[in-house]
């Protein structure tokens, strides 16, 4: 399902935009290897509960202008894009839905801007904290924040043998096509391992505040990169109030995986 995109000038960028219906505005910040596509089973239900869905290609990603260098990608740039998105469109406070590095980077919206977020619906990734003292069962599950810090390497992993690795590492047949039909664009692999390689400090070491915002968080029980742990855990790290929802049998992309159970959820606690 295709919709309607802009272009808008943000933060030294020119960004890629769905905007959507008329209501209550949603911000939908989609992760790695994905695109505002992955929200396709999210946006018609959104609009047609009388909200406005506002769903960028983040950074690098998509038809969103990819940045030359791997510091332009630390989270504080990444954030700064969604602040300049809404002020951009003259939006004071948002609905905040967000899924893996998109999750990651609303987190740290939250947590420096409170005051810009209605609600959070946090997808499979817990807050920072949580992240971090997640013991082994996360460290084993995210082995591979550490090999993609790697130069080259990564990438040939990736790509190489028609993309086996991509493939190997993400185990959902269904959205292989997209994602290398995005992936095999000039810069765009590089761009969303740049994710991962200037924020390496995420993922092992720093102190972040607490969250001063409403936190829903939903972990699905088939998510190969992200134990439970970290985010039931991120209810210590929410000074506002937090809810846990697990989704049986989805995998990690539980929009589309467990999109019959995760909408219905997802709109009562926007209302």
């Amino acid at each position: 399902m295709d919709f309607p995109t802009r272009q808008i000038q943000i933060n030294g960028i020119r960004m890629n935009v769905v905007i959507v219906g008329e209501g209550p505005d949603v911000l939908l910040v989609h992760g790695y290897p994905d695109t505002h596509a992955i929200w396709r089973h999210q946006i018609p239900v959104l609009v047609a509960a009388g909200y406005r869905v506002i769903a960028p290609d983040t950074r690098g990603c998509g038809e969103t202008e990819i940045s030359p260098g791997r510091a332009d990608y630390n989270i504080h740039n990444l954030v700064a894009d969604l602040i300049g998105l809404l002020d951009a469109l003259g939006i004071d406070r948002v609905r905040l839905v967000a899924h893996d590095w998109g999750a990651g980077i609303s987190w740290q919206l939250a947590i420096d801007h409170p005051e810009r977020v209605d609600r959070y619906v946090a997808l499979s990734t817990g807050h920072p904290m949580a992240y971090r003292s997640g013991g082994l069962a996360q460290k084993l599950k995210g082995y591979y924040t550490m090999m993609f810090q790697l130069p080259w390497l990564p990438e040939w992993l990736l790509s190489g043998f028609n993309w086996f690795g991509l493939r190997l590492l993400t185990g959902f047949p269904e959205e292989h096509s997209q994602w290398i039909s995005q992936q095999s664009r000039p810069g765009r692999l590089r761009a969303g391992l740049n994710y991962y390689r200037a924020n390496a400090g995420l993922f092992i070491s720093g102190y972040s505040a607490n969250a001063r915002v409403r936190v829903l968080g939903v972990w699905s029980s088939g998510d190969r990169f992200l134990a439970e742990g970290q985010m039931r855990d991120s209810a210590r790290f929410v000074d506002g109030t937090f809810r846990y929802a697990r989704i049986e049998g989805a995998n990690h992309w539980l929009q589309l995986s467990g999109a019959d159970k995760f909408n219905p959820l997802l709109l009562d606690y926007l209302k």
